[in-house]
């Protein structure tokens, strides 16, 4: 049922406290931001909770540069953006903060969503693209570290019709219910479905060198059809037939200028080849390296970057049929029994939930090891991980590089660390048939030299993902709402508003180990990592459970 009217609860302050970053590393607490009214087709949301996340930090590096923080190009009229105050692309101020659970306050006329409804916020709008990624809440529409948000229907309704606020269980605290988005970030980083044949009405592209026949193309498409535009450079004369596909050859790589493509796939075994095939990868592409028994010979430069940011995927195959190297492809990056995992980074927020997540998959004979140069980080890490390895009968290691820099071979390597040389040394380090997660978010536009020829010849695979979907979300939050999985266990400190900008600034810093909650509505709680609850906020500290948060802290911490 719509709602037919404006439709606003008493008790609303005129103005509130918010945090807004208004330029590149510039955050300000704002103690009078106006709290807006909502007009036809909005909302305005009651921040109950929100998390502080990494990706906050390249927000706050890039400003208007990020590519979440463009304009939006299209999906929406125009129009209905200007009527949004909310909507803050390019230099205008915003408001970080993604990881949240509000509840609706206010609605405004033509509405579908009712006052005192409890959501659990998705944050990526992703059929509303901008010029490099897509729209996005806390980015080019405000986020959640205010005490009230605004948002509009137009904007946070699918073209399917599905709401971007999923109803969040009232027995569940607010901070198990915000840390369902970076937990269901990390769910899609294993589920995703990898694309295993050639574009069903996409671009692909040709390219074979000297002494290198064509072969196995055909067998790369999909069941359901080709692609629509196949284009071909030559190095040898030849005839090109494809089906029922448009095939045209060109004389070079330079007559493509500037376009992309969906699929290419190289028969050859040059660097500079490769590395120039890599830039014509559309968003979502896969670049096929047939090398027909040659070898690289050298390092090659591969947009590590886009693999996360951008979805590309790059195969190989030391063969000279085209599609043995799809057929190495994983349906998903879904861990495998027996998987020797190594978790670079791991005693970090976002680390520890992908230790937690494998150990507790019920995927069996897997090993996980996570490595951090943070000892007392490490420490905590134990205590959460070990325990839950022996219950489910499987081994797990912290490792120090500083102390140990062997780290043990690995067939699964996920990089929480956005760091490109390490995407290298997984190459190097990987195990035959092994996937290598770029869980962090290396900037998409950031190259590494690698050893391709290990990477084909290894059949290793490059995953990468960014954000999460809708079934992500609902995933965790059954999870959670049936008991099977504490997202409360990353907790780490927890903060009003007064304490959030230092909050961020601990996330910059890696000064706690654990995520940190933001509860907005206390406006004057100061930064508290967990073991100062006992001193700061004894009765608090008295409702955790064996040193973690619970929903029972958390209520009593609301009414301290």
């Amino acid at each position: 049922m719509e709602n037919s009217g404006d439709n606003m609860t008493s008790g609303i302050p005129k103005t509130q406290y918010a945090v807004q970053l208004t330029g590149p590393d510039t955050l300000v607490l704002n103690a009078s931001k106006p709290v807006p009214k909502p007009g036809s087709h909005q909302l305005l949301c009651k921040v109950e909770a929100v998390g502080l996340c990494f990706s906050d930090l390249k927000l706050l590096k890039q400003f208007d540069a990020h590519p979440r923080k463009k304009e939006i190009l299209s999906g929406i009229d125009p129009a209905v953006l200007k009527e949004i105050p909310s909507y803050v692309p390019g230099a205008l101020p915003t408001v970080p903060g993604h990881e949240a659970v509000v509840r609706i306050v206010a609605a405004g006329a033509g509405t579908r969503h009712q006052v005192g409804e409890r959501a659990l916020v998705q944050t990526d709008y992703r059929w509303l693209p901008t010029s490099g990624s897509n729209g996005s809440f806390g980015y080019d529409f405000e986020g959640a570290l205010q005490e009230y948000v605004l948002m509009d229907e137009r904007v946070i309704t699918s073209p399917d019709g599905e709401s971007m606020l999923i109803p969040a269980d009232e027995t569940l605290g607010a901070s198990a219910i915000a840390l369902v988005e970076p937990w269901a970030c990390v769910e899609d980083a294993y589920v995703s479905a990898e694309r295993t044949a050639a574009r069903l009405g996409g671009r692909m592209l040709i390219v074979a060198d000297p002494g290198h026949a064509i072969r196995g193309v055909e067998e790369t498409f999909s069941t359901a059809g080709s692609p629509d535009w196949i284009a071909c450079v030559l190095a040898e004369p030849a005839e090109v037939h494809m089906g029922c596909c448009r095939c045209e050859v060109f004389g070079s790589l330079d007559e493509l200028r500037d376009q992309t493509f969906d699929d290419i796939v190289y028969f050859g075994a040059d660097g500079g080849t490769i590395e120039r095939l890599d830039k014509m990868l559309a968003p979502r592409g896969l670049l096929n390296v047939v090398l027909g028994g040659a070898r690289i010979g050298k390092p090659v430069s591969i947009s590590v970057g886009r693999v996360h940011y951008g979805g590309i995927r790059v195969v190989g195959t030391p063969s000279e049929n085209a599609a043995d190297s799809l057929g190495r492809i994983p349906p998903t990056p879904e861990i495998r029994p027996g998987e020797k995992i190594l978790v670079i980074g791991a005693a970090g927020p976002m680390g520890v939930m992908h230790v937690i997540r494998n150990l507790c998959q019920g995927v069996p004979g897997i090993e996980v090891a996570g490595t951090d140069f943070d000892e007392q980080r490490l420490a905590l890490l134990t205590e959460k991980a070990a325990p839950l390895a022996r219950k489910n009968g499987l081994r797990y290691q912290s490792i120090n590089p500083k102390e140990n820099p062997e780290t043990p071979p690995a067939s699964y390597t996920v990089l929480m660390v956005p760091v490109p040389a390490l995407v290298a040394k997984a190459v190097e380090q990987s195990l035959p048939n092994g996937i290598i997660n770029i869980f962090a978010g290396i900037p998409a536009g950031v190259a590494q030299e690698l050893n391709l020829d290990a990477y084909i010849e290894r059949g290793l695979y490059f995953i990468g993902t960014s954000g999460s979907v809708l079934e992500d979300m609902r995933i965790v939050l059954r999870k959670v709402a049936q008991g099977s999985l504490d997202t409360n266990l990353s907790v780490g400190a927890v903060s009003g508003m007064k304490g959030a900008i230092e909050g961020i600034r601990a996330v910059e810093n890696r000064t706690i180990a654990g995520k940190i909650i933001v509860y907005p509505m206390l406006r004057d709680l100061e930064l508290t990592p967990l073991e100062q609850l006992a001193q700061k906020h004894p009765s608090v500290h008295a409702r955790l459970r064996n040193g973690q948060w619970t929903r029972e802290a958390e209520e009593e911490l609301i009414t301290d």
